[in-house]
């Protein structure tokens, strides 16, 4: 609880006021750490060895970034995924409050005019010891029903580290099923519930460092176990396909997470395949439509090299920045934004960061200061490397892939 806020004599507001001019516009945010109990952890986030298991909750499998999306967890804190803004002097504040209480000092008037939702996006890092059941997540008629966001989300795989023992990604569906409208090919996996032989009919992609995925809602997927950079939609929806994962049968409520009980009474395991886009997830050149590569920042200047990372998608965006050693890069965007040091240390818009280091390493760039020139300086002897997230219809210069058809 921020100190000011516990002696109850300053507002959200007020306390929020506080930070931005101590700041100079630029909120520091300690890190959000989420369990799940569906599979053990692929500790790789950082964390003492002791601190990843947390009893019925399951493992620490995920740090949320710059969050204002509460995790949707079966138990666990009333806070859990949410971000919290902290100061020098001890003040504490989560950062959805503090959109809430102020959304034009932290998008700018006419974003938040216009974007009631707020930051509109969710980054993370998950971390998974063995690769995730395939699942799917309700496109946005669907996520209604239940008052949720969809949620497209997109992959990248940072440089660098283990990729685990399962180190590629599960998609769609092969073509077939879908050209013959053969919807009902999944429905036995689904009731019965036994296996994971579900996969069968999917085909797998290498997850590659550096590179990703676009995956948006309604494409069933099942993420291999590469530390994965995630950026998507604010939500947490879902509904789980595969019933044997990691040697165990996971709950069949999964499947239902996101399903009305009078849906689910009166459709059972049929309305859950209502959630399949069939159309892309049979696309053949899937591959070809959904793969992210590194594409430069047109007109990127100074000594960093700037690429971005997630595109494809008006809903959000990101980027990958790389200062080397001793060198300087001057930043202006459209709109408030988030950072995450990945590695490397530095100042990002005068303030400390240390990759490596949660509660050093991730930073909110609100509109004021976003938009005018800030820097960012390698104090190290390494490259300082930096990714950055943006909320929807911020920036209109992030690539499309052109898509490919039969």
């Amino acid at each position: 609880m921020a100190r000011a806020l516990a002696e109850g004599s300053d507002t959200t507001r007020e306390v929020l006021d506080r930070l931005l001019a101590d700041g100079n516009g630029v909120l520091r945010c300690d890190p959000a750490w989420v369990s799940r109990d569906f599979l053990p952890p692929g500790r790789r986030l950082g964390l003492p060895e002791e601190e990843y298991d947390v009893g019925e909750r399951g493992a620490i499998c995920e740090r949320w970034l710059a969050s204002t999306t509460k995790a949707d967890n079966r138990v666990g804190p009333d806070d859990e995924g949410l971000s919290h803004v902290v100061g020098e002097n001890g003040e504490r504040l989560l950062l959805r409050d503090a959109v809430a209480a102020d959304p034009a000092a932290v998008l700018g008037a006419s974003y938040a005019a216009g974007h009631p939702a707020g930051l509109g996006r969710l980054a993370k890092l998950f971390d998974y010891a063995y690769r995730l059941p395939y699942h799917v997540h309700p496109p946005q008629a669907f996520a209604s029903l239940v008052g949720c966001n969809a949620k497209d989300e997109s992959y990248h795989f940072p440089a660098g580290v283990d990729l685990g023992a399962h180190p590629e990604t599960f998609f769609g569906v092969h073509p077939w099923i879908a050209e013959q409208q053969a919807h009902e090919t999944l429905l036995p996996y689904l009731v019965d519930w036994d296996s994971d032989l579900i996969l069968r009919h999917a085909r797998a992609e290498l997850q590659v460092p550096g590179e990703g995925f676009h995956v948006p809602s309604g494409v069933l997927h099942a993420p291999g176990t590469a530390l994965t950079l995630e950026l998507q939609e604010d939500s947490d929806v879902l509904a789980m396909f595969q019933a044997l994962n990691a040697g165990r049968i996971i709950s069949k409520d999964l499947l239902f997470k996101d399903v009305r009980p009078q849906d689910r009474a009166e459709h059972g395991e049929r309305f859950p395949l209502g959630f399949v886009d069939w159309e892309v997830n049979g696309d053949p050149w899937f591959y070809e439509n959904r793969h992210l590569s590194p594409q430069p920042v047109v007109g990127a200047s100074g000594d960093a090299e700037e690429t971005w990372i997630f595109y494809n998608t008006s809903k959000y965006s990101g980027k990958r920045l790389v200062v080397p050693a001793g060198g300087r890069h001057a930043v202006r965007e459209p709109g408030a934004y988030s950072v995450f040091a990945w590695s490397g240390v530095g100042t990002y818009a005068g303030h400390e960061v240390r990759g490596g280091e949660p509660g050093l390493d991730e930073l909110v760039v609100t509109y004021d200061a976003a938009t005018r020139e800030h820097e960012v300086v390698n104090s190290g002897s390494e490259d300082l490397v930096v990714f950055t997230f943006f909320g929807p219809d911020v920036h209109d210069g992030a690539p499309t892939i052109p898509v490919r058809h039969r």
